[in-house]
């Protein structure tokens, strides 16, 4: 199997240093990293540039920034990674193990959210858990796939936020997610930031709203908080 790694940026300067060093590593073991900028004005892009990576530069959108990245990548296996989430170590043996008797089209790791709060620890085992029951990955979890598969089904819908949860929700009709017990760690700033508990029902309501068939534009209204 072949690797590309596809990492959506936008103004990420805090988190550049750190994500470089877990680049460099995925490199090492022999992935293709494939950054694609959505036009950061902070230094994000330059910074990566000098540490010798692929930028690509693509009008901001998160699935938009992706697609564009999937169209350049050569990988037989597309990894779809946040800017401030960090893939496991052998990452890559693990998922090659994972998909390799083709039981598993595509997958998803568990994630522990980094941060001060003890009650972090309790978002992500929800997460986890409702991962694994809905069959649902959200990008936090370093959502996997086979290339063939990611352009057959259209890629990421190209929508404000969710397209995650809408790509994985056309996956599961026909095919179950690997759900990895191995862990990604990502930040929990946005929810340290905003409060835990109303970023929990914060998420929980729009999730609500999304499956009760509210337009995506109404519900991106209401996440900028």
């Amino acid at each position: 199997m072949s690797f590309s790694i596809i990492v959506p940026m936008l103004n990420e300067i805090a988190h550049v240093p750190g994500l470089v060093l877990h680049l460099s590593t995925l490199r090492n073991q022999g992935g293709e990293i494939l950054i694609v900028d959505g036009g950061s004005s902070d230094g994000s892009a330059e910074m990566v540039k000098a540490a010798d990576f692929v930028v690509l530069t693509s009008a901001p959108g998160r699935a938009r920034q992706m697609n564009l990245g999937a169209t350049f990548a050569t990988g037989n296996i597309l990894i779809f990674l946040h800017a401030d989430t960090r893939l496991p170590l052998h990452s890559l043996s693990i998922i090659s193990e994972a998909l390799h008797d083709w039981k598993y089209q595509w997958g998803r790791f568990d994630v522990t959210i980094s941060g001060k709060s003890p009650l972090l620890r309790v978002v992500a085992t929800l997460v986890n858990l409702r991962s694994r029951m809905t069959h649902i990955a959200t990008g936090d979890q370093a959502i996997f796939i086979r290339r063939s598969l990611f352009f057959s089904k259209g890629g990421f819908p190209e929508q404000p936020l969710m397209e995650d949860v809408e790509l994985s929700a056309r996956l599961r009709k026909k095919y179950s997610p690997a759900a990895l017990r191995q862990r990604v760690i990502t930040s929990g700033r946005r929810w340290e930031k905003h409060g835990i508990w109303k970023t929990i029902l914060l998420m929980w309501r729009l999730r609500w709203q999304y499956w009760r068939g509210v337009s995506i534009e109404k519900i991106a209204e209401n996440y900028r908080y």
